[in-house]
């Protein structure tokens, strides 16, 4: 089964090792048909540190690194 892969920026790097990036998709109320931004909140595991606010990134599912951490930094775009 192929791994999920997704982009998003970087919000916070305050923590060691782990960025946390937001990512925003439209997608379309089944009802109403009125476009909605869905946001979520990822916690990316980033070993190197080399994350800044504001960069660019393209992450990939992973197997669970920490309570929270299920995502690792596949490849960084900067701004």
């Amino acid at each position: 089964m192929p791994k999920k892969e997704t982009q998003g920026i970087v919000i916070s790097n305050k923590m060691n090792k782990t960025v946390i990036v937001l990512n925003k998709k439209p997608v379309q109320h089944k009802k109403y048909k009125k476009t909605i931004l869905k946001i979520n909140k990822y916690y990316v595991d980033d070993p190197k540190n080399e994350c800044q606010i504001g960069d660019k990134v393209k992450i990939e599912e992973t197997r669970p690194l920490s309570k929270n951490k299920r995502w690792k930094l596949t490849k960084l775009i900067k701004l």
